[in-house]
């Protein structure tokens, strides 16, 4: 995987290093580099042995993502957003052997969609709960539930991709029960 700074240099984007986040609009002091940075200290109050907690995670790592697809690669976005669609709308459990699964259906499922490409919602418009609001939980029951509302908004800011993700999401599904 690479860094973002070099999927953002590959995607033509210039990555600024100063004053809120360009892609999700966190209120930071250096940008996109300190809403990076920061990400992972809003988790602090989950225990990752807990399934719910570790549910959480998951949509955390996706929301975040999908608020900067600028920094990741093109296939990143069908990922998260088809995790989140198996969470969030087919009421999936989620666990870390399923990751991969997904990852290889995508690897597939890719061959004969090369061309398709998912809307990309405006950079602000990626939903107003960003990583940094998980800072203010003080609880992990807190924190789970704001990251739940969190991921809730991203995936709704990404509705114009539901169809295509939803096919996905069904096509996996069908894939690893069968």
């Amino acid at each position: 995987m690479q860094d973002f700074t070099s999927q953002a240099n590959k995607n033509g984007i210039t990555l600024l290093d100063n004053g809120r986040c360009q892609f999700c609009g966190a209120d930071y002091q250096r940008g996109v580099f300190e809403c990076m940075d920061n990400y992972n200290f809003g988790l602090q109050h989950l225990d990752f042995n807990n399934p719910e907690h570790l549910l959480s995670r998951f949509l955390s790592v996706d929301a975040h993502a999908l608020q900067h697809p600028e920094i990741h690669g093109r296939w990143s976005n069908h990922f998260h957003l088809t995790r989140m669609n198996l969470i969030l709308e087919k009421n999936q459990t989620w666990d870390y052997k399923k990751s991969p699964m997904l990852s290889d259906y995508l690897n597939t499922y890719k061959l004969n969609k090369s061309n398709e490409f998912l809307i990309i919602p405006k950079p602000f418009d990626r939903g107003k709960i960003t990583a940094k609001n998980l800072n203010k939980a003080t609880t992990a029951n807190e924190c789970v539930e704001l990251i739940k509302k969190w991921a809730e908004e991203v995936y709704h800011s990404w509705s114009a991709s539901h169809s295509i993700v939803s096919k996905i999401a069904s096509g996996f599904l069908e894939n690893i029960y069968n």
